[in-house]
């Protein structure tokens, strides 16, 4: 396939899980994919499976130099950006009541602020035909337990969607955002181990979580032409978890 023949794309928090998933699928059908994450170590192995068609920059979202370096190299590379997904996001789960300050500051900084200022650095190098990806969430449709501050952050980014689709319209860069459900990844397995999974597993109405190359697939769908009478959408990869 070769959908993203030619097509710039830059996917923060690509390094693993569904960012890497995302990569992998853009590269496969013909983009070229510059992976942004903090970690180098594990952006270099991710970068050197894509092949060729990949670059690594690391960096933080929160941080201007960062992202500003990362688009400067984009520019003197590529000259444009096609495709953003907005990927990189942080989970603490914490029960109400035990939410610290600082631990708000720090959830909505990376997936709200962080996010924010990807797409304003990425926004000078867009334009007609480009594609905005916001990675959403299940979980800011449906509750659960201990997940209220990522649950709020997520809901925070289906309302920028809608808020920058008419603003970017007369540019014609669409704005979508896509709201996996469970999916087992590094991250996931980290923060909620194989009993969590399981309990995610019995929850959606499919029987199963994801695989991450599953959402990939559905980002490369809002990537591409194929959705090019899509905008403002949220479009959920969930198993139907937060559907039914």
């Amino acid at each position: 396939m070769s959908r993203l023949e030619g097509r710039t794309a830059v996917i923060t928090g690509g390094a693993t899980g569904i960012g890497f998933a995302s990569a992998k699928r853009f590269v496969e059908e013909g983009a070229f994919v510059f992976l942004f994450s903090r970690t180098r170590s594990r952006l270099d192995e991710a970068a050197a499976k894509l092949g060729p068609h990949a670059r690594a920059v690391a960096g933080s979202i929160n941080e201007i130099a960062d992202l500003d370096r990362l688009f400067e190299t984009v520019r003197a590379e590529r000259g444009r950006v096609d495709i953003l997904l907005a990927n990189a996001a942080i989970s603490e789960p914490t029960p109400l009541g035990q939410i610290a300050p600082e631990q708000f500051d720090r959830v909505f900084g990376a997936n709200v602020k962080g996010l924010l200022l990807t797409v304003q650095g990425a926004l000078p190098l867009m334009g007609e035909g480009g594609s905005i990806i916001l990675t959403g969430s299940s979980a800011s449709v449906k509750a659960f337990p201990n997940f209220s501050l990522y649950a709020a952050t997520k809901a925070a980014v289906r309302s920028f969607a809608r808020s920058w689709t008419p603003e970017l319209a007369d540019r014609g860069i669409r704005v979508n955002v896509l709201s996996p459900g469970g999916t087992r990844t590094e991250k996931a397995l980290e923060l909620m181990g194989d009993e969590g999974i399981e309990a995610l597993r019995g929850a959606t109405p499919i029987g199963r979580v994801a695989d991450s190359d599953e959402i990939g697939a559905v980002a490369a769908f809002l990537a591409s032409r194929d959705s090019r009478f899509m905008a403002g959408s949220e479009v959920f990869a969930d198993g139907g978890i937060a559907q039914i």
